[in-house]
C-alpha cells in the first residue's frame, strides 16, 4: 500500500491521522484503535508477532510491519511511502 507517514508518538499527536495515512510510532497501544483503523498501513519499532499492533492489524487487515529499527527517526511526517508487509520492506517514492 502507498500513503503519507504520520508519526504518532501520544495522544496529542492522534489528530494528525487521516484515512488513507501510514501511522509510524514506537508502539501501539488500545488507544489508538481509532487511528489504527483510519491507516492503511501500521509501521513499530517494538513488537513482534504477537504485539499490539499486529494482533490489532490482522484484525482489521491492514499491513503492519513491527520491530522496524528506528522507524520514527528515519521516516518524517509527510513522507510518501509503499508498504509491502509481505516482504517486509518500507520504499520512500516521489
Amino acid at each position: 500500500v502507498k500513503g503519507i507517514v504520520k508519526i504518532v508518538m501520544g495522544e496529542g499527536h492522534f489528530h494528525k491521522v487521516k484515512k488513507g495515512d501510514i501511522l509510524v510510532s514506537f508502539s501501539t497501544n488500545p488507544q489508538m484503535i481509532v487511528i489504527m483503523k483510519k491507516s492503511a498501513a501500521i509501521i513499530t519499532e517494538q513488537g513482534g508477532i504477537i504485539s499490539h499492533a499486529a494482533i490489532v492489524s490482522r484484525e482489521l487487515k491492514i499491513p503492519c510491519l513491527v520491530g522496524v529499527a528506528d522507524a520514527t527517526k528515519i521516516l518524517k511526517d509527510g513522507d510518501k511511502v509503499e508498504v509491502d508487509a509481505t516482504k517486509g520492506i518500507v520504499r520512500k517514492i516521489k
